[in-house]
């Protein structure tokens, strides 16, 4: 995820882009840059890291440009794979938030003509698309070179002879901002409010052309009208896309984190390599807080599709208390890759001997310089402290490389790629219906210890579940497997302990109803994750979040989603600090 920019109006450009950059900053920031329109020429600056003051940098005077603030998806940080990108003449400039998923194909085939190319980024392609479809009118070059596109896409383009900005829309947000006697166009709404509250939410398809005092946009070759929103936030409410929390605004960007992994993994042209694989006898997962939970849904999923044997080690301890590792691929799982346990954990395999694979959400970042192997999780950057959108490309990630290494026949892998690439819009309808889970928040938000239980899968994830709620509620959460309860936490449940119970659709569920039930006996308040088809669940439990059915090894993405809007929906009706809850850090880089 990424932000970006364009300006056209009786201001200068540059002063205006950056200034909306540092409004985007959340949207990425390891790496930015800006092309002005003077003369018969382009001017660019580009930068590693942060941006500064607006008044720290200067271009040539001039109305017209484009700007990006980077978070690195193909080619890490630097200021030759930051944009904006070129042509062969310097004559076209382009920005781009998305992933280009057959980004190898047409670079090879450019590269094939005579295009050279200065990055490592999928985005230069479109420059160099636009470029050869160029015949003097920006907006056909524009249209013919995105039906070669695969991917996701926002992008803004300029030329040195127009006096006008092209954009189009694919999967991935833009905006246009409306003035008076000017025209701007953003990846999202706080970049342009310093200078307008009146803007166009662009639809997939759109090609917008604009100059500094109008625009027109079509959609299918035809000139459409899209309505004129006056936003009501202030600066700081839209940066978090007019949703209270970072938290919330990142669970709602789940389905687009789910679509742009699967987009990085499933199109024609790539897919992830297992050559890694070969010749191991296991399977080690090393990993942290959130990252563990993944990591143990990923060895029940590696066991369960594969036959391969999988365990899950603290990263922590295992800095201390190796295994035997012969013959073993470690998995290294890390949000940000700098958890300083984790990358411990990943020297001493590799000192050991074992290969080892790292899954990772930062591009650049230090995991991906110890790994052997890289898998990138596409979450964006993720402001809140609690994990919600990474982990779930965490889990998408996972699902991928188990079916990838699965041993099940190819019509049984084909259904469930199938029912995974249609995912975001399960989860989009558990969003439809949230209000239902605040509703049920509110009956538990007054007592202070909690539990949750499942069996199967649905242990890691009541595991990840009891963290979430502990996490921003600061209510005291436990999970266990269901049938550990009578081993002891029995002793700890009665009227002021409420239990979260996770009913999976499989070989666990009618044993799971009967756990219910003993609980029930204890007195305590029962709230049940189950499909939105059981008829069962509701005569032994006080409430049900219902969620999509779904084949069982996918509840970890249904269940989960659910229970991260009860932890939030609980933590806001406790007043909590939601977004930065105490004693806690988004990345833990120290031991």
């Amino acid at each position: 995820m990424c932000g970006i920019v364009g300006y056209l109006g009786f201001r200068r450009a540059d002063q205006v882009i950056i200034s909306a950059l540092k409004r985007l900053e959340y949207r990425g920031y390891d790496s930015w840059g800006v092309a002005v329109k003077h003369g018969n020429g382009l001017e660019l600056i580009k930068r590693v890291g942060a941006i500064g003051d607006v008044e720290n940098y200067s271009l040539a005077e001039g109305n017209i440009g484009i700007g990006h603030t980077r978070w690195a998806t193909h080619g890490k940080p630097s200021e030759i794979n930051a944009h904006p990108h070129t042509d062969c003449n310097n004559k076209i400039a382009v920005v781009h938030n998305g992933i280009i998923s057959n980004f190898q194909s047409l670079r090879e085939d450019l590269k094939s003509r005579g295009h050279e190319f200065t990055s490592e980024t999928d985005t230069e392609v479109i420059a160099h698309l636009i470029e050869e479809e160029y015949r003097g009118d920006l907006k056909e070059a524009m249209m013919k070179a995105v039906e070669r596109l695969k991917g996701s896409y926002a992008i803004v383009v300029m030329h040195v002879d127009k006096e006008e900005l092209v954009a189009v829309r694919y999967k991935s947000p833009l905006v246009i901002g409306i003035g008076d006697g000017e025209c701007f166009i953003a990846s999202d709404v706080p970049a342009v409010l310093d200078y307008t509250n009146r803007v166009i939410y662009l639809e997939d398809g759109d090609i917008v052309k604009m100059w500094n005092n109008g625009f027109i946009i079509w959609n299918n070759g035809k000139e459409v009208e899209r309505k004129i929103d006056t936003i009501p936030w202030s600066i700081e409410d839209s940066e978090k896309g007019g949703y209270e929390h970072f938290m919330l605004k990142e669970i709602h960007e789940t389905p687009r984190v789910i679509e742009d992994t699967l987009f990085e993994y499933l199109s024609e042209d790539i897919d992830i390599d297992v050559s890694f694989s070969a010749g191991i006898s296991e399977i080690v997962f090393v990993a942290c807080g959130t990252s563990y939970h993944a990591s143990l849904i990923g060895r029940y999923l590696i066991e369960k599709l594969t036959g391969i044997p999988a365990r899950v080690e603290f990263a922590s301890e295992f800095i201390y208390n190796p295994p035997p590792i012969s013959r073993t691929l470690v998995i290294a799982i890390t949000q940000s890759g700098e958890t300083a346990d984790t990358l411990e954990a990943m020297r001493i395999a590799k000192k050991h001997g074992a290969r080892v694979v790292a899954i990772v959400n930062v591009l650049g970042s230090t995991a991906t310089r110890i790994a052997d192997y890289i898998l990138y999780t596409r979450a964006g950057p993720e402001i809140s402290v609690a994990a919600t959108k990474s982990f779930i490309a965490q889990l998408i990630v996972l699902y991928l490389l188990a079916l990838k290494l699965s041993k099940l026949p190819g019509s049984e892998i084909e259904k469930l790629i199938e029912e995974l690439r249609i995912m975001p819009e399960i989860v989009r309808r558990i969003l439809e219906h949230e209000e239902k889970i605040e509703q049920i928040a509110e009956e538990i938000a007054n007592f202070e210890d909690m539990m949750y239980i499942g069996r199967g899968i649905g242990v890691p994830i009541a595991m990840e579940g009891a963290l979430k709620m502990k996490e921003i509620s600061y209510i005291h959460a436990e999970a266990y497997p269901a049938g550990e309860l009578k081993h002891g936490p029995f002793a700890l449940l009665g009227k002021h302990t409420p239990v979260i119970a996770l009913l999976i659709p499989d070989e666990t569920y009618e044993i799971m109803l009967n756990n219910i039930k003993e609980v029930k006996a204890r007195e305590s308040l029962v709230v049940a994750v189950a499909d939105e088809d059981d008829a069962e669940v509701e005569k032994y439990v006080d409430f049900v979040i219902r969620v999509p059915k779904t084949n069982s090894v996918f509840t970890a993405v249904t269940h989960s989603v659910a229970l991260q809007l009860l932890a939030y929906y609980t933590a806001r009706k406790r007043g909590c600090e939601i977004d930065k809850p105490r004693n806690l850090a988004k990345s833990v880089t120290v031991e």
